[in-house]
């Protein structure tokens, strides 16, 4: 076709001027989402007659910015709320942020770092605020990021895990728990990073194969001698048994004897235990019950004493030469002095093993006897294991259910306190005269001389756990938990399905008297490189989606994700296949552009379509 004023559409209310011939995502996204932004068509009316529509954002942290895997779970969310929309649905997606209590407050030790100073110079008060002050001026970089991405968020709606009303919500249910006795202090074997000096969550330890070393030692001397294998030698200065199958007939005549342990003069017994493999090495172990979460249940089988031989620094603290080294440095010393009496009967080096890292600092891990805080699970999970095999939450796909049940059927109790000073503060008190008190959020804490708080906080998943319904407003009634609660779906990863999920589950059945916190959960897999490869920046295949959305514009994107989009299953995903969606967009575009050149016009000052609000000229986001 020619250009000439014939073929182009009159100016007029009902006629829109000529497209630009070329499609520039830049010039359109970010005007077009705050026009929907500021008209309010992503918001939500509790005094609605209609039918609800709810889903929450999985909380990302503060200390977050928007990688693939978060820009694919949006796009599956921001079309579900937006068709519901379009369907006349009173629709709400729930956004907001995690405190995310260890990232936070690493980022925020870093900085004080820079300055030469640590946070104990601080005090608790001033570093706490500190971390306030970081959360207003460099926290939530990621809300801007998803303006850019496009995601149809409720933002006048906007939650944070810290903010009053959530911290009322964590006070109150701790409170509740604890009368009910589901929560309790205890001494038990937990995660411990002997970097951030705190317990951690069993999703904030990575494994990975290292190359260690594989010892074989002999205890005790001719018919009684038996021989242990260890990677970790350093902690045999804290063993108090060894262990042996009871139907294993080659130790079954020194079960109940003792036998002395290397380096140290004790005596300690051997002990019968089914849970020792008698085809794996020689058919026995040795038992440390302080630095061993299976040592610790063995010793509580047979009453055997917790030896602790590690500061939380990882150092040695047994009395004798090892005294004061590092746990490596230990472990060398260990294995030489055992070779020189003799004891050492093979090594293996290296030895490729599974360790436990840091997430955040990339430690190794260190299993430690310490006094926490947990939440006895056994009657929470079981409700949340009743509430999918009754079919009053759906799960997709369905054989994702025996995933879940795997993990509610076997939960352990779940250590809840953090030594950090970013979180929630366990609202617990202690009396000079051994007294202890909960305090709910409208109580005075006790006063007087002697009485202090606990020092710890809560594990951020605590608070993560009552999402759904902390944030529209409880433990008051208000009209927005009327309205919105239940969720209708939960859109999340399989990777966080025990982890986040199965919280939320046993949470929300507690507080909502039965009631489970959303209908379905719709499980998607995880983002991978065209190859089917995990993305990692150690890989060298790790992609921002800024970039790709600076590149090719937030629609390409969000529709190349889209169409891999597979319940349960992993997404592969390319940079072409991305300008693909680049050029599909744009023959869009050059239709759209062709029809108005050829008199194609909208109605101007029509109502947004059916399920948009308020009813003004332009399109409805849907």
């Amino acid at each position: 076709m020619t250009e000439n004023s014939s073929q182009r559409p009159a100016s007029g209310p009902n006629s829109h001027p000529e497209l630009p011939t070329q499609y520039a995502p830049a010039d359109v996204e970010g005007p077009l989402y705050e026009r929907w932004v500021e008209r309010g068509y992503f918001e939500a009316d509790a005094k609605s007659d209609k039918e609800p529509y709810t889903i929450v954002i999985p909380p990302p942290n503060v200390t977050g910015s928007l990688h693939l895997g978060h820009a694919f779970e949006h796009t599956i969310i921001d079309a579900l709320t937006r068709r519901k929309r379009m369907q006349g649905f009173e629709t709400l997606w729930q956004p907001g942020m995690d405190h995310a209590g260890i990232a936070t407050q690493n980022v925020v030790e870093r900085e004080l770092a820079k300055e030469g100073v640590s946070r104990h110079d601080l005090g608790r008060e001033a570093f706490v605020e500190r971390v306030w002050r970081w959360k207003r001026e460099s926290g939530g970089q990621i809300s801007g990021q998803m303006r850019r991405l496009g995601d149809g968020v409720a933002w006048n709606r906007e939650r944070f895990t810290m903010d009053e009303g959530l911290s009322k919500a964590v006070q109150t249910i701790f409170k509740r728990l604890y009368e009910d006795e589901l929560i309790y202090r205890a001494e038990r074997i937990i995660n411990w990073c002997p970097r951030c000096l705190t317990a951690i969550s069993d999703i904030e330890v990575e494994y990975d194969d290292d190359d260690g070393e594989l010892v074989s030692i002999r205890y005790g001397e001719g018919d009684t001698a038996i021989v242990v294998a260890t990677t970790r030698a350093e902690t045999m200065l804290g063993d108090t048994a060894v262990a042996v199958h009871p139907d294993d007939e080659r130790y079954r005549h020194l079960v109940g004897t003792e036998i002395e342990l290397p380096l140290t003069g004790r005596r300690i017994p051997i002990v019968a235990d089914e849970h020792v493999d008698p085809e794996f090495g020689t058919g026995a172990v040795k038992v440390t019950p302080a630095h061993d979460p299976n040592d610790f249940e063995i010793g509580q089988r047979h009453g055997l004493p917790n030896l602790t031989v590690m500061d939380e620094h990882a150092v040695i603290t047994a009395h004798g030469p090892f005294q004061g080294l590092d746990r490596l440095e230990a472990r060398s010393a260990v294995v030489g002095a055992l070779r020189a009496e003799g004891r050492i009967v093979a090594e293996k080096r290296p030895y490729t093993h599974s360790v436990g890292h840091c997430s955040r600092c990339k430690t190794t891990i260190e299993p430690r006897l310490s006094m926490q805080w947990w939440v006895k699970v056994g009657p929470l999970a079981k409700a949340a294991g009743d509430a999918v095999r009754d079919g009053r939450v759906k799960i997709h796909p369905e054989d994702m259910s025996k995933r879940y049940f795997d993990w509610v059927d076997n939960l352990h109790d779940w250590c809840i306190s953090r030594q950090l000073w970013w979180g929630h503060r366990i609202p617990v008190w202690y009396g000079p005269n051994g007294e202890v008190v909960c305090v709910g959020p409208d109580e005075e804490p006790p006063s007087g001389e002697g009485w202090h708080q606990d020092s710890d906080v809560l594990d951020t998943w605590f608070s993560s756990g009552l999402w759904p319904f902390s944030t529209l407003g409880w433990p008051e009634g208000t009209e927005s938990l009327e309205k919105f609660y239940p969720n209708s779906v939960l859109v999340t990863g399989y990777d966080i399905l025990f982890f986040w999920v199965a919280r939320m589950m046993m949470f929300g059945l507690y507080a909502m008297d039965g009631t489970p916190p959303f209908h379905t959960i719709a499980l998607h897999g995880m983002v991978r490189d065209q190859f089917g490869k995990k993305m990692s920046k150690s890989f060298g295949n790790a992609v921002n989606p800024l970039d790709w959305m600076d590149t090719y514009g937030s629609d390409a994107v969000r529709f190349t994700l889209a169409r891999g989009a597979n319940p349960g299953v992993d997404v592969p995903i390319g940079e072409d296949w991305v300008q693909a969606s680049r050029n599909f967009a744009n023959k869009i575009w050059n239709a759209t552009r062709f029809a108005l050149m050829n008199g194609a016009t909208v109605e101007g000052e029509l109502p947004a379509p059916s399920g948009c609000r308020p009813p003004t000229a332009g399109s409805c986001p849907g």
